[in-house]
């Protein structure tokens, strides 16, 4: 099984946004956000609403499925 919980990272490459930009927009440490694209740290829900929000995306498409339909 994957440790893989977000898709952050490949919505930033869709998008053609790069992790600095993000941490600019969010107002956050690019090495915290580089670490949660890497899935290396998960943050708080607030913190993924806010992504969600910056990105334009349902907080939904930011995890990754634990089941397929």
């Amino acid at each position: 099984m994957s440790d893989r919980i977000n898709r952050i990272k490949e919505i930033l490459v869709i998008q053609n946004v790069s992790q600095k930009e993000l941490a600019e927009r969010l107002g956050k440490n690019p090495n915290t956000i580089a670490s949660i694209c890497n899935n290396k740290t998960q943050p708080h829900i607030k913190i993924f609403r806010d992504i969600a929000k910056v990105l334009d995306v349902d907080i939904r498409e930011l995890f990754v499925p634990t089941k397929t339909v």
